[in-house]
């Protein structure tokens, strides 16, 4: 008897592909059934909709690199050892598996708005480490929550930069310089 594992595993490879080239709007269950070479009844038997496996996908995903994220914070100790931390653990993301990180970080796909506050969300990682360094005065006063967009815009924009080809070479390459990056947009006048 078969448990469909792998039938799932190809359709959820496939689906983020293509949530990822087409956009989840612009992505239909025939498209995936097709790309994954199943049958719309199959990926049906997995999922009960497209929205199913949109959340699916995210919410797990979600949550994973989120735990990764506190791990790192939590071996590190001050801000800056934990921007370190959380810089380096974005980029290795990114140069491991684009297209999850493209699906998670930089894909408008509204799937943010459906988590809770008791669920795991790599900004909050990095907003309550902000906001911890502030608290402990490592960083001048400043809203946790500016200072969290800041350091989200430095390595988010880089990684789309790095997306269009305007960047070569691999994210974890420029981790320690992201990182200085946004330690110096924290600290100005330091």
């Amino acid at each position: 008897m078969r448990d469909g594992t792998k039938t799932r595993e190809r359709i959820e490879t496939t689906a983020l592909l293509l949530f990822v080239e087409k956009g989840v709007a612009g992505t239909t269950i025939r498209d995936i059934a097709l790309a994954a070479d199943v049958s719309e009844g199959a990926l049906y038997r997995h999922y009960a909709g497209k929205d199913e496996l949109v959340w699916t996908l995210f919410s797990r995903h979600y949550g994973a690199f989120a735990a990764t994220l506190d791990e790192l914070q939590a071996a590190a100790a001050g801000l800056r050892a934990k921007l370190d931390a959380m810089v380096a653990g974005f980029c290795r993301l990114f140069d491991s598996d684009r297209t999850l990180f493209r699906f998670l970080l930089l894909a408008q796909h509204g799937q943010v708005e459906k988590l809770t506050p008791a669920m795991a969300n790599p900004v909050e990682i990095v907003r309550a480490a902000v906001a911890s360094g502030v608290q402990r005065r490592e960083i001048p006063l400043i809203d946790p929550d500016l200072a969290t967009a800041i350091v989200m815009g430095i390595v988010l924009q880089t990684a789309t930069f790095q997306i269009y080809g305007r960047l070569r070479g691999t994210m974890t390459a420029r981790a320690a310089a992201l990182s200085a990056a946004c330690w110096r947009a924290l600290t100005p006048d330091a």
